[in-house]
């Protein structure tokens, strides 16, 4: 007997048992019953029963006894592969080496502290694929120790990846706050996280011009920014063997002291901004005259103040809008309470020099526009007014940004220097994400000097990581794929998205119709591909287990495939 399925057309086939015989030299077939009504698993069934096979409920062939989230560690897996992580942690395997990866692979896929990892990884198969199973928090400790010790061979190993000689390096300085108070590298200084009066640790990152990080440094939390770009130049001529770089940094890292020590450095260049006092004093000198602005945005000139370096004058007229904007915003706030404070004054509510100082102070100190308003307080008296000339003076500058090099023009155009000094943004991306969005290198809650830094370190090395998933994801993601565009577009005007990227974020989906992701969404899809561990029920093997992995989507495929892409 058989079962035979009839085409219908666009409808579902007819079933029908049969039986063949032979009637004379022909094979006939007869039709026992109709099965068209049962479901397309009872006909399986029955089809297996006819082909001898012995049939048993699901449940009686085995039983799943635990189901762990297993994609999103095979992606961390496979991008740390292809980077060659472990060879780039230490030559040869060993445990701190193994727990190194895992912690590494643990920040990226849920940052928590050294005790709450060693908890919670054991929920996901991140234990069995770095081979970690039985690793404490105690042995994280150990293996931070470990890594510390080799964190400039380490940092050496990413130089000689990530730059070459002449190349454009990017550094900047950040900082995060401490729960405790025991690190001698806590200190009091400018928070980047806005919380003032709280100790906290510096630490400064150097990048290339795309942002991959290469090195990382720490310091105490009032270490001013330009004290640390000079180790950061002593470390890549002495460690990393680099006779020609060129720095990038803000305005604020790369001061007068530091530019006189730079150009003692034969080989080392640099780019960096004016500060605003700098550029007013040029526009008052006549140096730079905003009507130089009607037609153009970018023109370079140079100005004995500044021997030997070549300057870059911007201007951004959307960027102008909108600091005018926000300036008459703050000054009509400060305007309107100054009002009510005089108002209080004039009836008698308020008076007392001392007491109305204190309270115009407040209000100056919330919004940072007293400069432009003129005060007189007296006992039972208070005046304000607007210094209409000192910020129509302030707004001839909106907008106006010099960029100061001394990469020869040969080297480097004035175009390509603006675009050089922008790149900083690529730092301040990879802050953003260490802080804050994905790795959560803040609060700090280690109290030893050494651990603190093993913990920024691990940090960074999860960041490289992430770095080039991202980089290999962009096409899942919300990221811009049009990387030419951004190395030639207009280096004054906004940065904006190439139409492609503005389609995926309107639209929050791809074209094949499956959604865009955010780096930790995807992430999150990777995580439904579960490994399940599964026990036979039945014959000699019973009570035996095996692994069972469920299939990818096409998404989990695609991501997975594209990690393959990543290259050193």
């Amino acid at each position: 007997m058989h079962i035979d399925g009839i085409p219908n057309r666009t409808s579902r086939p007819t079933y029908l048992l049969r039986e063949s015989y032979r009637e004379g030299r022909k094979v006939r077939k007869r039709t026992l019953a109709n099965l068209s009504a049962l479901s397309d698993e009872q006909i399986e069934s029955i089809r297996a029963i006819l082909a001898g096979h012995r049939l048993h409920p699901v449940d009686d062939l085995w039983q799943t006894l635990r189901s762990r989230p297993h994609g999103h560690v095979q992606a961390v897996r496979v991008a740390m592969q292809r980077l060659g992580f472990e060879s780039l942690i230490a030559s040869r395997p060993s445990g701190e080496r193994d727990a190194v990866c895992a912690m590494v692979a643990a920040r990226i896929l849920s940052p928590h502290t050294k005790l709450a990892t060693t908890r919670g990884w054991h929920t996901t198969t991140l234990p069995e694929e770095y081979g970690v199973g039985d690793t404490d928090e105690t042995d994280l400790y150990a293996a931070m120790d470990w890594l510390l010790e080799r964190q400039g061979q380490i940092q050496k190993k990413l130089a000689a990846r990530h730059l070459s000689e002449g190349a454009l390096a990017l550094y900047d300085l950040s900082s995060s706050y401490f729960e405790g108070c025991c690190c001698p590298l806590a200190k009091i200084g400018y928070s980047r996280d806005g919380k003032r009066n709280t100790l906290q640790v510096n630490y400064g990152l150097l990048t290339t011009r795309s942002g991959c990080p290469v090195a990382i440094s720490v310091y105490e939390g009032n270490t001013a920014d330009a004290n640390t770009l000079l180790p950061q130049v002593s470390q890549l001529r002495e460690d990393f063997g680099f006779a020609r770089l060129v720095l990038v940094g803000d305005r604020g890292m790369i001061s007068h002291k530091v530019i006189d020590e730079l150009r003692a450095l034969d080989g080392f260049a640099w780019i960096t901004a004016l500060k605003s006092a700098q550029i007013r004093s040029l526009v008052q000198g006549g140096a730079l005259q905003p009507g130089l602005f009607d037609e153009r945005n970018l023109f370079e000139f140079s100005h004995p103040d500044f021997p030997g370096e070549r300057l870059m004058a911007c201007r951004n007229r959307d960027l102008g809008r909108l600091r005018a904007h926000k300036r008459e915003a703050l000054l009509a706030a400060t305007g309107k309470e100054l009002e009510k404070i005089r108002a209080r004054v004039k009836n008698g509510a308020l008076a007392g020099r001392d007491t109305i100082g204190v309270r115009v102070g407040k209000i100056v100190n919330q919004y940072k526009v007293g400069k432009h308003f003129a005060l007189r307080i007296e006992d039972a008296h208070f005046e304000f007014h607007r210094l209409e000339k000192q910020i129509d003076a302030e707004a001839a500058l909106d907008g106006l940004y010099v960029i100061r090099t001394s990469v020869p023009a040969q080297q480097m155009d004035s175009a390509e220097a603006v675009r050089g000094y922008k790149a900083l943004a690529e730092v301040e991306r990879a802050f953003r994400s260490m802080k804050s969005i994905d790795l959560h290198i803040r609060p700090i809650h280690h109290h030893l000097e050494s651990r603190v830094r093993a913990h920024i370190f691990v940090c960074m090395l999860a960041y490289y990581v992430e770095w080039h998933m991202r980089e290999a994801w962009r096409e899942l993601l919300f990221s811009d794929e049009d990387l030419k565009r951004k190395a030639h577009r207009d280096p004054v005007a906004a940065a904006g998205r190439s139409g492609a990227a503005l389609e995926k974020v309107t639209r929050r989906t791809l074209k094949d119709g499956s959604p865009v992701h955010s780096f930790r969404t995807l992430l999150h899809e990777l995580s439904t591909i579960v490994r399940n561990t599964c026990e036979t029920r039945i014959g000699q093997r019973s009570g035996s287990t095996f692994p069972m992995t469920t299939l990818a989507n096409p998404v989990q495929q695609r991501a997975l495939q594209l990690l393959q892409s990543i290259t050193v």
